[in-house]
Order: C-alpha cells, then sequence, then structure tokens
C-alpha cells in the first residue's frame, strides 16, 4: 500500500518546516527506520525516517523549500504501484515519520470571499493570522476574513500588508525568517498579550559562590558555571516552594512531582530552551556536565522535541554580557521564570562601614492566573538564601 510521506508537526509550535536535503531520491529503495530526509523545525534540524519500506516512487518537495505540517512532500509505494490515489489531497494513509504525531488537515486559507458576505458578530482569526498582524501593526477589526465563516486567516493579514503605502515604510533590506524567528514571534505574542506578568527583583551576594567556584579551579576539579549554580539553587528552592512548580491549565493549576528546568540559550537566528530534567534529582556536577552536553548540541541544533519542551521553570541569563537586570517572558506552560544579570563589584554597607561587594540582581516573572506576589516573593527569599549559602548546593541530591 502507497505512503504519504508529510512534514511532521515534531512540537505545539510548529506550524511549518524547511526540508534541508532529501536523503534518498526518486526511484531510491527505503527501508523502514532509514532517514530520507533531513528537516528543521522552528528548534532544530532533524532526519525524517521512514515509516515504511518500499521505493521513494515521487518527491514533491526540492530541497530548502519551506513546507506547511502536514503537506505531501512525498510517495513511498511498491515500484509498480498505482500512486494516483495517494496523490491526491483526500487520501489516507499511514503516516512515514517515526516520532511525529499524525497532523491534523490545514484549513482552506485561499478561499475567496462571497459578494456581500457579511461579518460574524465575533472577531475570530487564526493563531498565524493574530500573531502576523501584531507583528505588523495591523488591526484585526478592521479586515474581512476570507476562511470558513469569516474566519481571518493569514493571507488576510498579507493582503492588508500589501496594502501599505511603500512609501510609508523606511528604506533597508528585508531578511527572511529563520524557522525559529518565527516560532519566537508566535509564541511570543501568544504569551505576552493572555498572560498577566507580576515581576519581583532581588539583590543577591555573589561572594560565596565566586569563592566555591574558585575552590574547585583551584583544585583543579571540573567547576560549573553560573548557570549550573542557579540551576541547582533554583531546584533547591523549587522542591521547598512547589507551588511555584506549577501551570495554569484554564480550569486548574497543575502541580509538577518533578523540576524540569529550561535553560536559555542565545543562537544567531534567535534562542531554544533546552530542558535538564528532575533537577531536584541531582546533584551539581550531575547538573553541570548535563548542561554543557545539552548547550552543545543545542548550537549544534541537534536537540530532539523533547529535549527543549515541557519544561516547569525557566532561566534566562544573561549576565555574561555585563546586562546588569532585565526581565523574562513567561514562555507556557511555565508560571515561573528567572532573569539573571551580571555579577556587579558594588559599595556595601555592613557593620557601618562601607566595603566591596559582589552582588547580582535576579527578577522572578510570574503568571498571575497561578502565582501570587507573596508566593514569588518566599521563593525568591529562598532562592537568594541559597546562592549566599552555597554549601547547601554542594551536599548530594535527595531523589524525588
Amino acid at each position: 500500500m502507497a505512503s504519504r510521506v508529510v512534514m511532521p508537526k515534531l512540537t505545539d509550535t510548529m506550524e511549518e518546516g524547511v526540508l534541508v536535503a532529501w536523503k534518498k531520491h526518486e526511484g531510491d529503495p527505503v527501508q523502514a527506520g532509514e532517514v530520507i530526509a533531513e528537516i528543521e523545525t522552528d528548534k532544530a534540524v532533524m532526519d525524517l525516517e521512514a515509516f515504511a519500506p518500499g521505493v521513494l516512487r515521487k518527491v514533491l518537495v526540492r530541497d530548502g523549500e519551506t513546507v506547511q505540517s502536514g503537506k505531501l512532500i512525498a510517495v513511498i509505494a511498491e515500484a509498480d504501484e498505482d500512486i494516483a490515489a495517494a496523490l491526491s489531497d483526500g487520501a489516507t494513509a499511514a503516516p512515514t515519520a517515526r516520532s511525529a504525531p499524525k497532523p491534523a488537515s490545514p484549513a482552506n486559507t485561499a478561499a475567496s470571499p462571497a459578494p456581500g458576505r457579511p461579518r460574524p458578530e465575533k472577531l475570530v482569526a487564526s493563531p498565524r493570522a493574530k500573531a502576523l498582524a501584531a507583528e505588523r501593526g495591523i488591526d484585526l477589526s478592521t479586515l474581512t476574513g476570507t476562511g470558513p465563516g469569516g474566519r481571518i486567516v493569514e493571507d488576510d493579514v498579507v493582503a492588508a500588508s500589501a496594502s501599505i503605502a511603500p512609501a510609508t515604510l523606511p528604506d533597508g533590506t528585508d531578511q527572511p525568517l529563520s524557522q525559529m524567528r518565527k516560532a519566537i514571534a508566535r509564541s511570543t505574542v501568544q504569551s505576552k498579550a493572555p498572560v498577566p506578568h507580576f515581576y519581583l527583583t532581588v539583590d543577591i551576594d555573589m561572594a560565596q559562590v565566586e569563592r566555591a567556584r574558585d575552590e574547585f579551579k583551584q583544585s583543579r576539579q571540573p567547576h560549573p558555571s553560573i548557570t549550573d549554580v542557579l540551576i541547582k539553587a533554583a531546584a533547591v528552592a523549587l522542591a521547598r516552594h512547589p507551588e511555584v512548580n506549577v501551570s495554569f491549565t484554564g480550569q486548574a493549576i497543575r502541580r509538577y512531582p518533578q523540576i524540569d528546568i529550561g535553560v536559555a540559550v542565545g543562537m544567531d537566528d534567535g534562542l531554544i530552551t533546552p530542558v535538564v530534567r528532575n533537577c531536584g534529582a541531582k546533584t551539581l556536577a550531575d547538573i553541570s556536565g548535563e548542561t554543557k552536553q545539552l548547550i552543545d548540541r543545542a548550537r549544534q541544533k541537534r536537540l530532539s522535541p523533547q529535549e527543549y519542551t515541557g519544561a516547569t521553570f525557566a532561566i534566562s541569563n544573561l549576565g555574561m554580557f555585563d546586562v546588569d537586570q532585565f526581565i523574562a517572558l513567561l514562555m507556557p506552560p511555565q508560571a515561573a521564570s528567572i532573569a539573571v544579570g551580571a555579577i556587579r563589584d558594588v559599595p556595601v554597607v555592613s557593620k557601618g562601614s562601607v566595603v566591596a561587594g559582589r552582588r547580582m540582581k535576579v527578577t522572578l516573572s510570574c503568571d498571575h492566573r497561578a502565582l501570587d506576589g507573596l508566593m514569588g516573593a518566599q521563593f525568591l527569599k529562598e532562592f537568594k538564601r541559597v546562592l549566599e549559602h552555597p554549601q547547601e548546593l554542594l551536599a548530594p541530591a535527595v531523589p524525588s
């Protein structure tokens, strides 16, 4: 039976992918589990494996082409099999991409509006249309939707953008959005607009942490980075304040028994957040080794979706770029995220005298639907206390 190969939807944020390169060509035999193409998702470059054996009878997408998730890109069948039905839009067949869920049928965004179609009483727009409209500063209420039931779709926003007089736009060179940048644009709009953020900032004495790291260096032991220390400190504080290790589901507050911390990693075309799983049950050395491997593979775009999704808490550290303080957007499902600034030399009043100190500002972003100020403040107080007494970070982990 002919099998349809479609562009998989590997994550919730993936709406399209790039066919980087075919590893097989038309007429080549294919085994189940064999890599037939390399695709770029919104966060990583991944192998696309065949689910069924046969011959790669038809390739429908060229190398480098951007394709909507769920779109047919190739057909695998027996050498003498009729593939006409498999090539038709109405055909159904077994999926051919391993680890990819069966994609939903994409909405028809090419339908022409009927003359005199009445606008719906309630404004209805697709997520992609909302994100694009926000990016381009277009008021959705001024548009007439061409989708089913008057739904505003991406093509409607694109058409409205084209009507803007070129003279009103500044001169410059347009750089096409990467898959990662498109995903960031969608997710940040979906986060900042509906999620009621509030922020709490504390100043932390980092002298003891730096002293402990220096001792590692002097003993020629592998020493943890500041980010490693932050992950461990957050895990300790979250274990003592599990009410922060939650997410808002709409009808409930979901508490997570395991602490999975995402670490923001900047890249040339955006950022990715690899996740260190079950941090509460790991030592600082374990976290340090795992984090280094995850960050290295993240920069090579070699993470699987399971390695950068599902964090219950997040840390973003810009201290290495001399940023003193900033705030981080929450990326659901997390209800809390920490933004970390640089460790600074500052004058500190101690016992009536001014002495040199080493301080670091940390800002906690919170989802007010799941957390209140008191909860965030109590967690932040514990996080600060642990960092100012880092001997706790060196203790053996307690299995969760």
